[in-house]
């Protein structure tokens, strides 16, 4: 008995040390006059410009069976090729995927540090949830000084609360999120004066240029509440050059105002991966991904939002495959970087096929 007293107790502080900082990556409870006066907030929650379709909770479970009982080969067959950190000039437009969608943009002597995840798992527990099919290609620290951290969403693989408080003692950047989210900064002691919330079509300026939060076509929810923060897409607006990064979102007809208004772009960062039949209208296919960047005059096309995380049923290297297939037929420059590896939006690197060896 007193060994089964002993396992039980073990499991249980296990179990209690899972789940230590599951409370705190909730996040904060967001509301007040911003949030309940903005247009895109109606009957209580944030909604997209028309009715959208998310996998209920009813598919979950198939869902989830599939996911560890298919056969699509959702693993690299293979350590994926890693780039150390390189010194470069500040100057021009570069561009440097970590990852799934964190991404440094160095834009005019600017660095905006993008949706950063540097955690082994999107989920608010260090031990279950979704884990990195490759590591992180550069320590936090060897990211270097940013002026501003972008978050398109509050999904756990765009924020990452281990993440947000290493770049909130390591760094003064300015974090920039749409409505709602700093909710959860303020939670994780991001200090009020480093917060800036934004609704769609509003915009602030740091370190010479301007960040503008633009429509997408999601949701989001870090707990069983949905839609009680805002989702957006972003323009990174500097002197000489301008990028685009779609965030997480089906394709819809916003894409070509976004155009009208901001373009064109020399690069575009678009949502490629995590597609799936039961939720058509929440992440674009890499046909989309290729069709909206053409919507928003986008110049290199950059995919991100695959590689690193297991969220959908597709195989691993199925969207860089299909996307590479259709940004050639539609005559669309496309770079497909290794993790860490920083590109001269200038003079890319040509497409070389690096995943297939892995696939």
């Amino acid at each position: 008995m007193k060994k089964v007293g002993l396992a039980l107790g073990l499991v249980a502080g296990a179990v209690a040390w899972a789940a230590r900082d599951v409370p705190v990556a909730l996040g904060g409870k967001p509301g007040g006059d911003r949030v309940r006066n903005s247009p895109q907030f109606r009957d209580g929650k944030f909604r997209n410009a028309r009715q959208t379709r998310t996998m209920p909770p009813s598919d979950a479970g198939g869902t989830l069976r599939e996911m560890l009982f298919g056969g699509q080969r959702r693993h690299p067959d293979g350590e994926v090729p890693l780039v150390p950190p390189v010194p470069g000039t500040p100057d021009g437009l570069h561009i440097t995927w970590y990852g799934h969608a964190s991404t440094l943009i160095e834009i005019d002597g600017a660095r905006v540090l993008v949706d950063p995840v540097w955690s082994d798992r999107c989920s608010p527990s260090p031990v279950v949830g979704p884990k990195r099919l490759h590591p992180v290609p550069h320590r936090l620290d060897e990211v270097g000084r940013v002026d501003a951290v972008v978050i398109s969403h509050d999904h756990y693989d765009h924020l990452d609360l281990p993440t947000v408080r290493a770049l909130t003692e390591g760094q003064d950047a300015v974090f920039v999120v749409p409505l709602g989210i700093g909710a959860h900064l303020r939670r994780w002691d991001v200090p009020e004066h480093r917060i800036v919330e934004l609704d769609w079509d509003e915009s602030h300026e740091v370190a010479g240029i301007t960040l503008v939060a633009t429509a997408a076509q999601h949701f989001s929810g870090r707990g069983f509440e949905r839609d009680n923060t805002l989702w957006a897409s972003w323009v990174v607006k500097g002197p000489e050059h301008r990028v685009y990064y779609s965030g997480d979102t089906g394709y819809f007809d916003g894409y070509r105002r976004i155009g009208e208004e901001h373009g064109p772009f020399d690069a575009a960062l678009v949502q490629i991966g995590a597609y799936g039949p039961g939720w058509p209208d929440i992440h674009m296919t890499p046909e989309e991904g290729v069709a909206a960047h053409r919507d928003v005059r986008g110049g290199l096309l950059i995919p991100v939002h695959w590689a690193t995380f297991n969220l959908a049923l597709h195989d691993w290297s199925e969207p860089v495959d299909r996307v590479w297939r259709e940004a050639k037929a539609q005559e669309v420059p496309l770079a497909v970087p290794r993790p860490g590896e920083r590109v001269d939006v200038s003079r890319p690197p040509a497409v070389d096929g690096w995943w297939q060896a892995l696939a």
